[in-house]
């Protein structure tokens, strides 16, 4: 009974969040020609969320490239000025709803932070099970009981079925459940070539065009998926040596990174958690 509620407040979350139905609650935020909009608590649970992921990721995580991620694919040869960050807000409105402000033209891309709320928002709705994983499309909320392990593997892009490793997510076998995030980010999946020009979907909100980086993918495990998700995107983007250090300040409990020279690179705290 859990898991088919689960599936279906899943199935209605995803239908108001995508950009890629005309119906969705996205979809009339992003068609609505007035500065100011309110719009209703899901959609602006999510956005509020897409304001902790810039913070989370120095800025390098931003919900509002939907322009600059479709002129990539329409164009994936040309690199586009970018015309700086554009600060928008929000603020609480009458009987639950959220009123955007924002600069005329600013629309909005949930993609992974949709993705990383679904994942947490769904565990919550799975409290009465001690151990549960939600997986929204890659991003995985878990939680795990005492004295139990869930083992996640983290694919290898560059073969298929192969894994860069394994990790054991668990709790002791004392005390209480333990809640973890998991989310893979990468330039290997959705990207397209044009001419000798290869792009990808991941933009550089400092370029305004697809990401200029020696990361394939980056996986990053911490106490929620949606900082996950912002985290490991932020890796991708800011290139290995950034990348690593945006992680080590930001306290991730472990992050695997594949970089173009073929290294898999680990922080020293990934080491407790990968399996033998």
């Amino acid at each position: 009974h859990d898991a088919r509620r689960l599936l279906s407040r899943i199935g209605r979350w995803a239908d108001r969040l995508s950009r890629h139905l005309e119906t969705s609650e996205l979809s009339a935020l992003n068609a609505d020609p007035r500065s100011s909009v309110p719009v209703g608590p899901t959609l602006g649970a999510v956005l509020w969320a897409g304001l902790e992921a810039a913070d989370e990721s120095d800025c390098l995580v931003d919900i509002t490239l939907l322009d600059a991620r479709l002129d990539a694919e329409a164009s994936p040869s040309a690199v586009l000025p970018s015309s700086g960050p554009r600060p928008w807000s929000l603020a609480s409105g009458p009987r639950r709803t959220v009123v955007v402000h924002r600069p005329l033209g600013v629309r909005f891309d949930l993609g992974g932070v949709a993705k990383g709320w679904i994942a947490d928002r769904g565990l919550e709705l799975l409290s009465s099970w001690p151990s549960a994983v939600v997986d929204a499309d890659g991003d995985l909320a878990v939680r795990c009981a005492p004295g139990h392990i869930w083992a996640v593997a983290v694919d290898d892009p560059r073969t298929d079925g192969a894994t860069l490793a394994i990790l054991h997510l668990s709790a002791p076998c004392t005390g209480w459940p333990v809640r973890w995030g998991v989310a893979t980010s990468g330039t290997s999946v959705h990207r397209w070539r044009h001419g000798d020009s290869v792009r990808h979907h991941l933009i550089d909100p400092r370029t305004g065009a697809a990401a200029l980086t020696d990361v394939v993918q980056a996986t990053v495990v911490c106490g929620s998926a949606l900082r996950a998700e912002a985290l490991a995107k932020a890796a991708v983007i800011a290139g290995t040596v950034d990348g690593l250090a945006l992680l080590e300040r930001a306290g991730v409990w472990g992050a695997v990174i594949l970089t173009q020279r073929g290294e898999t690179l680990a922080l020293p705290q990934t080491l407790t958690l990968l399996a033998e």
